[in-house]
């Protein structure tokens, strides 16, 4: 009966943290385990910890089998601050590590090259425990099936788990494969698709109620929802944006102005360098969690650049340009690829590359500090554990305003003392670096450049976004054509799973608008069609997250809910529904429809979760044309009606003949012709872009 409490107290316990710190190095490499082989920043992290950690493999598994032993499966990343803690408490602890090597086989995953592998014991551990995070650990049978987990755990209680789970394992092992059973029955049975019956339709009402739940959430004097922690999430302010500019909702449009304006100008923001923090830690957007994640950078240029569009507020501008500076200078390969992630520590301790003392602070900016401190907050709006974080209470011309400075003069200031503030913190020791490039978040960044190009015209974010792609086209591809997911020194490893693809397809579709180049629309059919074939569930209508080639795991799960990236199957949700209007292919809106409406009843019980397929059901819901343009003038009239056009459309333009069938039959010598479509079907054309402009909505 002990054994039973016990199991069931610690199956279902919510569990503490605490505020330690942590070494990311031993001086020396007493120990050296299989994670040694691995190319992951992260796993590499292990490689000389006392636990005889293994990777995800066949090998672990077989191991468990032939010695009977519980599998530890203990999942985190590179720049997660609490996966440092607990690797410097338990994992680099000889006699922690003597008690994991003795009763349990140990393996180490880094859950962005296998968040296949993540998804599945991340579900199970809320299944058990009502959360989850990072790091994640997961006690499983020798086949893989899951019995125990849970996140972080301090050093003592971690001993005391280890132990009882192996004297309860050994002694009443039927109990824990009834469990199992039981959980994976459950984890199976969260990937069950509800199949939507009836006719596939859609209605504005929808999206209004949706838009309403929203509401309810919002911190109308902070900006953001109202919760704590905060995301910036910036996949449902872009559905809120679009949603502000199909229905002019005033309400959706102030609180996305509110919004980006503190984001911008709070901690999350390093306002020396440039770049988002993954979160705030309190609902003021102050004090970040120091990491900074490509996916969450890469998302918030195309917001901002969106945001512009609307109003060219020049600020958006700012941190566009602030932010892409800091991915080209501290996130970029030599070959055109971008890296994954930089560390919230340095030194063992979080956020101290970014911090400032209050005599820093001056001794670096002498005479101009007295000004820049009030800028930056060097008083009890910054004010963190004894340092200072640098944040900003009001917009540049509110500060001018108030101190009755000159705009030129308050520019000058401003400009010289960060550059000094970024001089000297250039002298610090650096956050680490984790230089893995993932396909999926590569494509995203590309994506972001060729955003940040369509609204602001600069030639070097285009030519970034093509590089990119031209990379992930080229070194991250299987023999059969497909994708890999990981590349590092030159090696490219790990089939790809389903949002590389998707995110890959709506990258290329953003390149073809930014260049009209007919290549980036075959590349993103040749990825689609791979896609079908491999991924998609013709009985839910969805895709499932890994392909019918890769090794099975316990379930094969999918991935539909949009979290702080959108959900892989909401992203080829929208790219099928653009190639199936400029490829005229019925079997891509069939598919993109269909996954829209097995969403669509759910979307707002969850809002958050579906801002993706929101933004795809506004082209549902709301006129959406085909602009199709041909002639010799095509390029130079597609930028203007670009600028001018507010609706819902694609711009397709050609100089010359195009193998996209929309321009089938559509040019005339000498004309430069201007085609607005809907689903194929297009109204008599003009030559003028004012003429246009009247068959637009």
């Amino acid at each position: 009966m002990r054994t039973t409490r016990f199991l069931c107290l610690i199956l279902v316990s919510s569990l503490a943290c605490n505020n330690g710190k942590t070494t990311m190095k031993q001086s020396e490499h007493k120990f050296t385990n299989s994670l040694i082989h691995e190319s992951s920043p992260y796993l590499l992290q292990h490689a000389h910890n006392p636990v005889n950690w293994y990777p995800w493999g066949d090998e672990a598994f077989e191991k468990a089998k032939a010695e009977n032993k519980l599998v530890l499966v203990s999942i985190g990343y590179s720049a997660c601050h609490w996966c440092h803690v607990m690797e410097h408490e338990s994992f680099e602890d000889v006699e922690t590590a003597e008690i994991m090597n003795r009763d349990f086989i140990c393996i180490k995953v880094d859950r962005e090259e296998r968040p296949d592998v993540d998804q599945i014991y991340m579900n199970a551990v809320q299944l058990m425990t009502g959360r989850g995070g990072w790091p994640l650990n997961c006690f499983t049978l020798p086949d893989g099936r899951p019995v125990f987990g849970g996140t972080y755990y301090p050093k003592k209680q971690w001993q005391e788990i280890l132990q009882e789970l192996d004297r309860s394992y050994k002694t009443q092992p039927q109990k824990f494969i009834e469990y199992a059973e039981k959980l994976h029955d459950g984890i199976k049975g969260m990937d069950l698709i509800e199949v939507a019956k009836g006719d596939i339709h859609f209605e504005r009402s929808t999206l209004d109620e949706y838009y309403s739940e929203f509401e309810k959430t919002f911190d109308k004097v902070e900006g953001g929802f109202s919760r704590a922690p905060k995301f910036p999430l910036p996949n449902n302010w872009e559905f809120i944006l679009e949603y502000y500019r199909n229905t002019k909702n005033k309400s959706a449009w102030a609180q996305t102005e509110l919004t980006l304006e503190k984001m911008a100008l709070g901690g999350i923001y390093d306002q020396i360098g440039g770049g988002f923090a993954r979160y705030s830690t309190d609902g003021l957007w102050k004090a970040p969690h120091f990491e900074k994640m490509l996916y969450d950078n890469a998302q918030l240029i195309s917001l901002y650049s969106a945001a512009y569009a609307l109003n060219p507020n020049p600020l958006y501008k700012e941190i566009v340009y602030q932010t892409l500076d800091f991915i080209e200078r501290e996130m970029t390969s030599t070959e055109g690829a971008f890296y994954s992630a930089l560390d919230a520590d340095s030194e063992g301790e979080e956020g101290k590359f970014y911090v400032w003392t209050k005599e820093e602070f001056e001794s670096v900016l002498g005479e101009d500090a007295k000004l820049m401190g009030e800028y930056f907050s060097i008083n009890k709006h910054g004010a963190w554990e004894g340092n200072y974080i640098l944040l900003r209470i009001e917009n540049d011309q509110d500060f001018i305003s108030r101190n009755k400075i000159t705009d030129q003069s308050f520019s000058e200031i401003k400009k010289r003392s960060i550059n000094k503030l970024f001089e000297n913190r250039k002298n610090r020791i650096r956050p680490g670096l984790d230089d893995k490039q993932l396909c999926s978040w590569n494509a995203l960044m590309a994506k972001a450049y060729a955003d940040a190009y369509i609204v602001f015209t600069e030639d070097r974010f285009l030519k970034s976004a093509i590089r990119n792609a031209d990379f992930i086209l080229s070194k991250m591809r299987s023999k059969d054509g497909g994708l890999l997911h990981s590349y590092k020194e030159g090696k490219a490893k790990i089939n790809a799973y389903l949002e590389d693809y998707s995110f890959t397809i709506e990258m290329l579709l953003k390149l073809y608008e930014a260049t009209y180049d007919d290549r980036w629309i075959s590349k993103a059919e040749e990825l689609a069609e791979y896609t079908i074939k491999h991924f998609y569930d013709s009985n839910s209508g969805t895709f499932y997250f890994t392909s019918d080639l890769d090794p099975a795991l316990i379930t094969r799960s999918r991935e539909m809910h949009d979290n702080v990236i959108p959900a892989s199957n909401s992203s080829m949700s929208k790219g099928l529904f653009l190639l199936g209007l400029i490829t005229g292919k019925e079997q891509y809106s069939t598919i993109s429809d269909k996954l829209l409406f097995s969403v669509k009843h759910k979307m707002k019980l969850y809002p958050s979760g579906y801002s993706n397929y929101a933004m795809l059901m506004l082209n549902q819901v709301y006129e959406f044309n085909e602009i199709v343009i041909a002639g010799k003038n095509a390029k130079s009239i597609a930028q203007e009606l670009r600028q001018k056009a507010k609706g819902n459309y694609f711009i397709l333009a050609s100089e010359k003949e195009s193998t996209i069938p929309l321009f089938e039959n559509r040019f005339v010598d000498g004309k430069t012709m201007i085609y607005v479509c809907e689903k194929g079907s297009c109204k008599l054309p003009v030559q003028e872009v004012s003429e246009a402009m009247k068959l637009l909505r």
